[in-house]
């Protein structure tokens, strides 16, 4: 065989000499697997298994150099092209069919600068490892809540988390990028250099090119924080949800949370009758003072007949891992997501109505509180939209067996229809699903997205880094 069959986009194939592809590995340090090689199915698996894909290519990559090489590979021959850092990222945009998937997963580095209270990061890291070396000094990025997201599709979605309301979205905190554009030119992107390619990555996902550093600043955290988790009945679950409101309302900034409902987990805390059982439960951490932090959280542990109580001092790290178990890679997932801004009486009615056909131990539908330092950068700072949401609504399916997938996707759009009116008519980028590509600019607004679409065309006019939550260039 002298040829190589590859996409160049979703309709169209070309032929790769082999040679070229020889020549590319040549100039690459990393590992180039094609689906002869003995990792391949191993290279092609990411988090959400309901995404089944066979690049022709699959560029692991060691450094910045190997980065720009690979996009160099693809801009010359014209590939469709997928960019994996973490794989976590629902929609399954960490690969494509037959065509090239640059990976940054083998891309771990990670440097702390304590007395500057600075970390950079590579892209393949993840949020447990970059909490490991943080902590070590009592200090955090603001991230996510599972610790096996990748920072890298997390920050350039925006990211929220524990730490938000305090501090921010993830991107708030971005000092700098390096960036490989799509004519495999490596740039630095910052408030002062490449100004508006760094507004535009901040909240615009991956369409602008591959990050190969990122520089965050870091904020005291922990190490040890008042948090974890309070369950109680559904039949509780209205009652909660209408105190979850009026405390949310009060909280100060330090505490961040989210009610969710979900399935008791067999957990030797729990009652034995209620496990497998819908329950609805509230998770906070508090991230100031751990003294102060019980003050605060006081009325919660408080407020009802909890079937279970495991809210206590603990490592902020701990409590960044201890959603991991319940969404576990190599399961089924679908997600919809809205933003609202208020959790109203018939919203908590129709919540509640749906979780008690939840039938899945790693389903979760959660009211994530925002609000606080989310609000105090301006909303025309950066891609990033609709600081004013008060909650992230996420209905996050997951199942193991893929014969259950029409029956489970159903009711995730079911839940989501429903709930569709008390939406302020914006969505999180990071949680939009595969077939959520018409709704990227509910996420932005139309005012920003016509802004992303000129930045676009500057930056990458020919489309290049479609396999995302993508912004098309007005030139296509």
């Amino acid at each position: 065989m002298t040829t190589q069959q590859m996409h160049m986009n979703e309709q169209q194939h070309t032929q790769i000499d082999i040679a070229a592809v020889e020549d590319f590995q040549s100039r690459f340090r990393g590992d180039l697997i094609r689906p002869d090689h003995p990792l391949y199915d191993e290279a092609r698996s990411i988090w959400n298994a309901m995404i089944d894909k066979h690049p022709a290519l699959i560029a692991r990559c060691t450094g910045a150099a190997d980065v720009i090489e690979a996009v160099r590979f693809a801009d010359r021959n014209d590939l469709l092209v997928a960019v994996r850092g973490g794989g976590h990222n629902v929609a399954g945009s960490a690969l494509c069919d037959d065509g090239l998937v640059i990976d940054l997963s083998m891309m771990k580095g990670i440097y702390v600068d304590p007395v500057r209270r600075i970390a950079r990061a590579q892209p393949g890291v993840t949020w447990g490892e970059l909490d490991r070396e943080t902590q070590v000094f009592g200090l955090a990025v603001p991230g996510g809540i599972v610790s096996e997201t990748g920072i890298a599709g997390l920050t350039l979605g925006g990211g929220f988390g524990w730490l938000s309301r305090k501090h921010g979205f993830t991107c708030d905190n971005l000092r700098s990028v390096d960036i490989v554009t799509a004519n495999g030119e490596l740039v630095t992107a910052s408030k002062t250099e490449n100004a508006d390619l760094f507004w535009g990555i901040r909240g615009g996902g991956g369409n602008f090119g591959v990050v190969t550093s990122f520089e965050y600043d870091l904020h005291p955290v922990g190490p040890e924080v008042m948090a974890g988790i309070i369950f109680h009945p559904l039949y509780a679950a209205r009652d909660v949800l209408r105190f979850y409101r009026d405390f949310t309302a009060a909280a100060p900034n330090e505490l961040g949370s989210m009610a969710v409902f979900l399935l008791a987990p067999s957990a030797p805390f729990i009652p034995e009758a209620m496990w497998g059982q819908p329950a609805i439960a509230i998770i906070a951490c508090y991230v100031g003072a751990v003294e102060e932090g019980q003050r605060v959280m006081q009325p919660l542990k408080t407020f009802g007949k909890p079937l279970a109580d495991a809210i206590k001092p603990k490592p902020f790290a701990a409590q960044n891992a201890m959603l991991d178990a319940g969404q576990p890679a190599g399961l089924q997932y679908y997600w919809k997501s809205e933003y609202l801004s208020e959790i109203s009486d018939d919203a908590i009615e129709t919540c509640v109505q749906y979780a008690a056909g939840i039938t899945s131990p790693h389903t979760r539908v959660a009211l994530f509180h925002l609000g606080g330092a989310v609000r105090n950068n301006d909303e025309a700072d950066m891609a990033v939209s609709h600081r004013n949401t008060e909650y992230v609504l996420a209905i996050n399916n997951g199942w193991k067996n893929p014969a259950d997938n029409a029956k489970q996707i159903q009711w995730t759009r079911e839940l989501w229809t429903a709930m569709r009116p008390f939406s302020n008519g914006g969505v999180y980028v990071n949680f939009l699903s595969e077939d959520d590509g018409t709704r990227v600019r509910a996420a932005y607004g139309s005012d920003k997205y016509d802004q992303l679409v000129l930045l676009k065309n500057k930056y990458d006019s020919s489309n290049r880094f479609r396999v995302n939550q993508n912004i098309q260039p007005a030139t296509l």
